[in-house]
């Protein structure tokens, strides 16, 4: 079954129903008092600027609260009557008229139940975020812009369009008291923010309204107030069957259902990253945000959506189930019962200021500048304006199509620059991208500035090949060699010529360039077609890229690390250090061993050239894991032998091992086996002898040489630290493990 603390089945978290309702009484109960604080005036303010009923802004916060709370799949979320539909609504009850406007808020709830049903509410979080930004600022606007005539003692207009026209005569008859009410409320509002945490018991927006009410009772001028005919009772009525025509009713249902929908998701999404321990089913989530919206269009409430503000005030109050949503519905309805007549005391001016505010609120400069970072502004105020100046559906179309059109342009765009390697005559021509056949002009272009008999290296960093630009580039290649031109394709992306005419031109991948790394090594034949596959790959991949680097090494040498690992081919020194040529004086033998004076002298001649002639700044020494010699080393093979003569050097290796040494107690710890363990202990030996030596010792206090101990272990292809002591994961804060010594 569903927990009330998280959507998703397991077992119920409380002990008993005396658990339950202890945290009820803790957590849910001050949490649906707040929440009931802050959604009150809201609801109340976004009923009047929808033109509906202002009863029908406190039905839907009741039905939203105990319907969705019930039903939805999120237990913190908090549902109601939104700014974010307002301007469908009021739009809705200006054509149709509030009964019908009723009966399509039914519909859109239908709609959203089949959502749910068929399981692609998730498919609503693919819209692109900069459509919804601009949705929620062109909100916003509209908002403002209506309620700004409401400030000023006027009603609001039904299009932006007439409000622009229209303010400047608003503006010459402003009627004062409603002008200072609207002020001091959006004031309140705005100094709020600055009040400490603790101080902000009571939502802003209740304090707004209660003192522009007390204040307009004090006011020498008349101030306009809230309509509210009958009780909450008298204003149930069944819906009336619109009387225009199916296509305009059809468009309001789905842009109702799709606003409140995406709106609910995003909330939940939000709502969920506040809780890490919460998450919401979202095809739950619909279904339930429809069964309210259905009840509250039979009862005469206006559409609801999931609020991300009430919901992330419920998880800032420390809501913890259901029972915060349900209960803050409760509380509304109570209020409206038995008190009324004090809801007839608001003024009008305060709601349009508190609206206004939210507007505003709603248009986030965060917003505008990762739009203009992100290059997609021209995006977001396409999406605005057609908010503002259209109508929601039509605006989120354009800003769908306009994102749509800068993702392909994105995907398809390819850059293609052709110049001369300073100091030569040969060229370069770089093609970075996605290589369609919409890129021929602009390929042509570029290939018919180098000259005829100059030679060309062609990189190709792109991810996608078509066949016409395969075929063009193929043909031009031709005819450049038959008049003793060299072209060279030195292919630095995923997709590559050879491949194209195998079948249907497809987006490389990072495993297919990963292939195409190691690919040689791994495919059948004698050895000397895999060396000689190699070097056929090594020059069209990447002997282009490294040859100015090397030029610039061919005459002196720049390591930076002496590097001591062992002769098995699975250690790549220069993969697990991500360094390059010339960074590493590498030696290797098998089982990475340092002999001791008067042994074998070629790891010490080496080791001396390093310090002494290149003057390296680091000693490094890296064992690995499976390690064929610790393993026969472990086994005690004999002098004579085969490799017995040689591991006789790392004797002492061995001999620590058994006396129990802390670098192999730490790699038990971390579930290492013996002949790992042995590995480590072998490296930590062989620092043990790198700094007894006397031209180590003399760069360590001299220049301040590092000398370091590694570890590959192959099976999760992770580098450890080895040191006489113990043993350390790279990458992490502290260590994996650590063992001192006694």
């Amino acid at each position: 079954m569903s927990t009330d603390t998280d959507s998703a089945p397991r077992t119920s978290p409380y002990a008993n129903m005396g658990d339950r309702l202890t945290v009820i009484g803790r957590a849910d109960l001050p949490a649906s008092i707040v929440v009931f604080l802050v959604a009150l005036p809201l609801s109340l303010g976004v009923a009047v600027a929808s033109g509906a009923p202002v009863a029908a802004g406190l039905i839907a916060a009741v039905v939203g609260g105990v319907v969705a709370g019930l039903l939805g799949g999120s237990a913190i979320q908090v549902s109601g009557p939104t700014a974010s539909l307002t301007v469908v609504v009021a739009a809705s009850v200006h054509q149709f008229g509030w009964a019908a406007t009723c009966f399509i808020t039914i519909g859109a709830g239908m709609l959203q139940i089949l959502f749910g049903l068929s399981r692609i509410a998730r498919a609503a979080l693919a819209i692109a975020p900069v459509v919804v930004h601009g949705m929620l600022a062109g909100i916003g606007v509209v908002i403002a812009l209506q309620q700004v005539h409401v400030l000023l003692g006027g009603n609001s207009l039904s299009s932006s369009f007439a409000a622009l026209v229209a303010l400047p005569r608003q503006l010459m008859s402003v009627r004062t008291g409603d002008l200072v009410v609207g002020l001091v409320v959006i004031g309140i509002l705005v100094a709020w923010r600055s009040v400490p945490g603790r101080a902000r018991v009571v939502p802003g927006p209740l304090v707004a309204v209660f003192i522009a009410t007390l204040l307009a009772l004090v006011l020498p001028t008349h101030v306009e107030r809230i309509v509210l005919n009958g009780s909450l009772a008298d204003a149930l009525g069944l819906p009336a069957i619109p009387s225009g025509g199916p296509a305009a009713v059809v468009t309001t249902m789905v842009t109702i259902a799709l606003i409140a929908s995406i709106e609910t998701l995003l909330s939940a999404v939000a709502v969920d990253k506040m809780r890490p321990g919460h998450r919401t089913d979202f095809d739950r989530e619909l279904i339930g945000q429809g069964s309210a919206n259905v009840v509250s269009g039979l009862l005469g409430g206006l559409p609801i959506a999931g609020v991300i503000v009430r919901s992330i005030t419920n998880a800032n109050a420390g809501a913890r189930s259901r029972a915060a949503t349900v209960l803050h519905g409760i509380w509304i309805l109570l209020f409206a019962v038995a008190l009324a007549g004090l809801v007839r005391q608001i003024p009008t001016a305060a709601l349009a200021g508190l609206l206004i505010f939210v507007g505003v609120q709603l248009i986030k400069l965060a917003h505008i500048r990762l739009a203009r970072r992100a290059g997609e502004m021209y995006v977001y105020l396409a999406t605005v304006l057609g908010v503002v100046f259209l109508n929601l559906l039509q605006g989120m179309v354009i800003g769908l199509v306009l994102a749509f059109a800068l993702l392909l342009w994105r995907v398809v765009r390819v850059t293609i620059v052709a110049a001369t390697v300073p100091g030569t005559r040969r060229w370069v021509v770089t093609i970075d991208g996605t290589c369609t056949f919409l890129a021929l002009p602009k390929l042509t272009a570029e290939l018919a500035k180098v000259p005829a008999d100059a030679d060309v290296t062609v990189e190709m960093a792109v991810d996608f090949l078509d066949h016409a630009t395969h075929e063009f580039l193929t043909e031009w290649a031709r005819e450049r060699e038959t008049s003793s031109a060299a072209v060279q394709f030195a292919e630095l992306g995923s997709a590559r010529m050879a491949t194209v005419l195998a079948g249907p031109p497809e987006r490389g991948h990072f495993r297919q360039v990963i292939d195409q790394v190691i690919g040689p090594w791994r495919r059948t034949g004698s050895r000397e077609d895999r060396i000689a596959a190699g070097i056929a790959a090594y020059h069209r991949g990447h002997a282009h890229v490294l040859r100015s680097h090397l030029d610039k090494l061919r005459h002196r040498h720049d390591a930076d690390s002496f590097f001591l690992t062992c002769a098995d081919a699975r250690i790549v020194p220069n993969v697990i250090t991500n360094s390059g040529p010339g960074d590493l004086f590498t030696v290797r033998n098998v089982g990475n061993i340092v002999p001791a004076r008067g042994g074998d002298v070629s790891v010490e001649a080496a080791l001396i050239y390093a310090l002494e002639r290149l003057d390296v700044r680091a000693v490094v020494v890296c064992g690995h894991s499976g390690c064929g010699a610790m393993e026969a080393l472990h086994r005690e093979v004999r002098a004579g032998e085969g490799l017995g003569d040689w591991l006789a050097h790392a004797r002492p290796s061995l001999e620590r091992y058994r006396l129990g040494h802390p670098v192999a107690a730490a790699a038990a710890v971390a579930g290492f086996g013996p002949v790992d363990q042995l590995g480590m202990v072998n490296v930590a030996v062989q620092l043990e002898t790198l700094h007894a030596h006397p031209v180590v010792r003399r760069g360590v206090e001299e220049r301040g040489v590092a000398v370091t101990g590694l570890f590959f272990d192959l099976a999760t292809a992770r580098v450890i630290e080895v040191m006489v002591d113990g043993i350390a994961e790279f990458g992490d804060e502290g260590r994996l493990i650590a063992v001192e010594t006694a």
